[in-house]
């Protein structure tokens, strides 16, 4: 059975925050991608720029671009569940499940990381099966998408990460839940006055609920369904 490993461990390395190892590794982490060609050659080629500014800028540059992107911008928080509605509690236990589902499939996450951080959730992807890993990341596709337009609407050359996952999930977001994250304030780090009232605002959603209020528990449920079926599946081969 193939194991999407190297593509989406590329991926979560291209999305977290850079250091001198990732400058190094950067070609070699284009070149799986166009080995593996788990997406188009046109949308891979996009990721040129990023490859090519993780060559040739000086680290403290890129490492200040990435704090100002994805850490002083909410809407681009690459924090899954700051783009979800929900009360504070059901988040909380959002994030419990999500870690029980790593701990499952042997991902040990360190206490003071929240599981629903893109390139952790990546790289639990990239020890599960390849039609598994895009079960799953069709799920918060909608989230993946919305910030793949707001990179995209910034000119900057992250949103071809996010382009690359788009098309790996092999299908379209539901556009009711785009249509709610495309409505959400998307703040400019500058402003900082907007830059707070973001921050009290609620967040958006994805995942049908009662009542028309989508939840993250429904997605948490169809991954946890994902598995069950993936551990029955193993132990009637075996």
């Amino acid at each position: 059975m193939h194991n999407m490993t190297n593509t989406y461990k590329a991926l979560s390395a291209l999305l977290s925050y850079p250091t001198a190892d990732l400058k190094m590794a950067a070609n070699e982490i284009n070149e799986i991608l166009n080995q593996e060609a788990l997406a188009p050659k046109r949308v891979l080629d996009q990721l040129a720029p990023l490859i090519n500014e993780l060559n040739t800028l000086d680290l403290l540059e890129l490492q200040e671009r990435y704090v100002f992107l994805f850490d002083r911008t909410r809407s681009l928080s690459l924090h899954l569940f700051e783009h979800v509605h929900g009360e504070s509690r059901d988040r909380g236990q959002a994030m419990v499940d999500l870690k029980t589902l790593y701990a499952q499939g042997g991902l040990a996450v360190d206490a003071s990381e929240l599981p629903d951080f893109l390139p952790l959730f990546l790289e639990y992807l990239s020890t599960r099966p390849a039609h598994e890993a895009s079960a799953l990341l069709a799920e918060p596709l909608s989230v993946i998408v919305a910030l793949k337009e707001r990179l995209a609407k910034r000119k900057t050359p992250y949103a071809a990460v996010l382009r690359i996952l788009e098309e790996m999930a092999g299908h379209e977001p539901k556009t009711t839940e785009l249509e709610e994250l495309r409505k959400a304030p998307d703040d400019d780090p500058n402003d900082l006055e907007a830059l707070d009232a973001a921050w009290e605002d609620q967040p958006v959603i994805f995942g049908p609920g009662e009542e028309g209020c989508p939840k993250i528990e429904d997605m948490l449920k169809r991954m946890d369904t994902e598995e069950a079926l993936n551990i029955q599946t193993q132990t009637t081969r075996s």
